[in-house]
């Protein structure tokens, strides 16, 4: 089979198309025909060995696909990794059948970051009725959808943060009730003007001043949900004391930690492709790539060029 195999680690560079046999089912895994891959930020960090777990090379990158059970289901499954292939091993309570009407794209933003959207904001922030949220990284995977539903949960006002004026009219265009430049020097002040003061729940993924301007913008109760360090810079140390004094809350999430209990997946997941088919919740699916562009994917998701969920065509 065609595949992405990393034989040492690296950036883009490392992602190189080869010819691997099949993987061979064993211990109750089915073996899948893939039709699309998601690809994530986190694949990136995999690649260079930055990740929360230890990578093991080689490896083939890839998380999530849809694909073709033996028996001709067509499912959305949670792999790990072997994504990036035109077939790959899924265990049976990690896959999910696509309803009619919920296209590949969709069921594959909804495996990954639509179930981190879902519990960023029920799990981890317990969002309550009338409060506000920040949203950065707005126009990603999560992002377009955690704003979405955050809306849909009754938050008061929704604040979405995005590196360009495009990325920004879409998270408006998502319900977002204002949106502000990522980029902004003092993020504290950004996001307490675009909210009138200080807010109740921020979502944040990229790390280093985003992460500390976000924490001092969060009023008493206030609770930052730290889900990823998309840009590589780790914030300053959080002091406990200014917790206690200010009754503000650090929540770490990996949506690693669910496969441990399966219900927190399949509950979201039923959830989430249900809205969809039922027009309820508009996934952005961005670009598709060939399986031998995989690298050019990374590229561009690294400097920022890429919106919604980007996917990996294993048959091109």
């Amino acid at each position: 089979m065609r595949a992405i195999q990393v034989t040492e680690f690296g950036g883009p560079e490392v992602l190189v198309e080869t010819e691997l046999p099949d993987p061979q089912p064993a211990g109750g895994m089915v073996l899948l025909e893939t039709s699309a891959a998601g690809i994530n930020y986190a694949d990136t960090h995999q690649t260079e060995n930055s990740y929360l777990a230890a990578a093991e090379l080689p490896l083939i990158p890839g998380a999530e696909v849809v694909g073709s059970t033996p028996d001709g289901k067509r499912v959305v499954a949670l792999v790990g990794s072997g994504g990036y292939a035109e077939r790959v091993l899924a265990a049976p309570v990690f896959m999910y059948e696509v309803p009619d009407g919920v296209g590949d794209g969709e069921a594959l933003a909804i495996i990954l970051q639509g179930t981190t959207a879902w519990h960023l904001l029920r799990t981890c922030a317990h969002l309550k009725e009338g409060e506000s949220v920040v949203v950065h990284a707005a126009a990603g995977g999560v992002g377009t959808l955690a704003i979405q539903l955050a809306k849909r949960w009754g938050a008061g006002r929704v604040i979405a943060a995005a590196s360009s004026d495009e990325k920004r009219q879409l998270a408006l265009d998502l319900g977002a009730d204002v949106a502000i430049d990522a980029r902004a020097p003092d993020m504290k002040a950004a996001i307490e003007e675009a909210n009138g003061g200080k807010v109740d729940v921020a979502l944040e993924m990229v790390g280093g001043a985003t992460f500390d301007g976000s924490l001092h913008a969060l009023a008493p109760f206030g609770r930052l949900v730290f889900f990823g360090m998309a840009g590589r810079e780790r914030p300053a140390p959080v002091d406990p004391g200014m917790l206690l004094q200010r009754s503000r809350s650090v929540i770490g999430f990996w949506l690693a930690h669910c496969m441990a209990r399966p219900e927190m997946l399949a509950e979201p997941v039923r959830e989430l492709l249900g809205m969809v088919g039922a027009g309820e919740l508009r996934p952005i699916v961005g670009a598709t790539y060939p399986l031998s562009e995989a690298r050019r994917a990374h590229e561009e998701m690294l400097a920022r060029r890429t919106t919604g969920k980007l996917v990996i065509d294993p048959r091109a």
